[in-house]
């Protein structure tokens, strides 16, 4: 039996995050705003609060996804090349991308996240499943590119499928988006058969969505509020969980979920070297998820230089998933 390698190419920076996210929370030029990246809001805690989340009966994306690869793998398959690199982007547990491997037969799967530590235990119980597949994890942050080392597998020798599920390109703005499609575009190499497999939510009524990110058991609350506990931890900030509350809004102008933090209270957040006052009814800006139409994802590819897309969506026409030729 083969066994996993990794390889870990992202390194924390303690100082440079620090300085992120007090920027973020001290110099964002919005009148009163402050924000932070959403990447932040997945410690190991706020991890298993986001698997929590999923369950919920109000979030709908991830059982309705694998309900589309469960009714349209098949046809999937017939238009990705077999034998292929299988490139994982943000695998977290790899369940989804195993669950498609005895349809796409991949040659090669390539996991990544930002630590291999995540990595380790999925890949060395897929391996006992699919012994003779070569298996890597991949320590990256992809979020501000995508540059792929040589061990992910040589693009001209075989051909890859980048894979990307969950509605993960929502985090992205319209532009950043684009750039970050493009990057895609250019890793999946020149070989036929190469391209990208992508979930992306759809636009629908603004009260299904908000349900989805304000669910009334509160997991979304709590997964929301965690983030402070984290800031708190690599900062020093004095962030007191009481002070705060979780706020899920649609803003159909620019089609896209907001999380935020609002203050309840006057509140001055204090770290060493500075301090910012909130007024009650502040926000931190979290996170977007932002929702797309079929017509404009599908023209967003396009524009990402990838040709061909085929896609599939449940009946409902809530979320899509599509097969994009490089």
């Amino acid at each position: 039996m083969k066994m996993p390698h990794f390889l870990q190419i992202y390194q924390d920076n303690t100082d440079v995050i620090r300085q992120e996210l007090l920027h973020g929370l001290s110099h964002d030029p919005r009148p009163g705003g402050a924000m932070t990246s959403p990447k932040f809001l997945y410690d190991a805690l706020g991890s298993r609060l986001f698997e929590a989340i999923t369950e919920l009966p109000e979030y709908y994306p991830t059982r309705t996804e694998a309900a589309i690869f469960a009714e349209h793998g098949a046809a999937m398959a017939q238009r990705i090349a077999p034998g292929a690199t299988l490139i994982d982007l943000g695998a977290g547990n790899c369940a989804k991308a195993a669950r498609l491997f005895g349809l796409l037969a991949p040659q090669r799967y390539v996991a990544v996240d930002i630590s291999v530590d995540f990595l380790r235990d999925a890949l060395a119980s897929l391996q006992r499943q699919y012994p003779a597949l070569d298996m890597l994890g991949l320590g990256l942050d992809f979020s501000s590119g995508l540059a792929l080392p040589i061990e992910a597998g040589d693009p001209t020798q075989a051909p890859r499928v980048l894979f990307y599920p969950g509605s993960s390109i929502g985090n992205f703005s319209p532009p950043q988006a684009l750039s970050f499609l493009r990057g895609v575009h250019a890793a999946c190499g020149p070989l036929p058969g190469s391209g990208l497999l992508i979930g992306v939510d759809l636009v629908k009524d603004s009260a299904e969505l908000e349900a989805a990110y304000d669910d009334p058991l509160g997991v979304t609350a709590a997964f929301n509020r965690n983030l402070l506990l984290h800031i708190n931890r690599l900062t020093g900030t004095n962030f007191a969980l009481a002070h705060w509350q979780h706020v899920g809004r649609f803003d159909a102008a620019l089609s896209r979920i907001e999380m935020h933090l609002q203050a309840t209270q006057d509140v001055t957040v204090s770290w060493p070297g500075g301090q910012r006052s909130f007024a009650a009814g502040e926000r931190i800006h979290t996170e977007n998820s932002y929702k797309w139409t079929q017509a404009g994802f599908e023209q967003l590819l396009r524009q990402a230089g990838f040709g061909q897309a085929t896609g599939w969506t449940d009946s409902a026409q809530r979320f899509a998933v599509y097969w994009a030729s490089a």
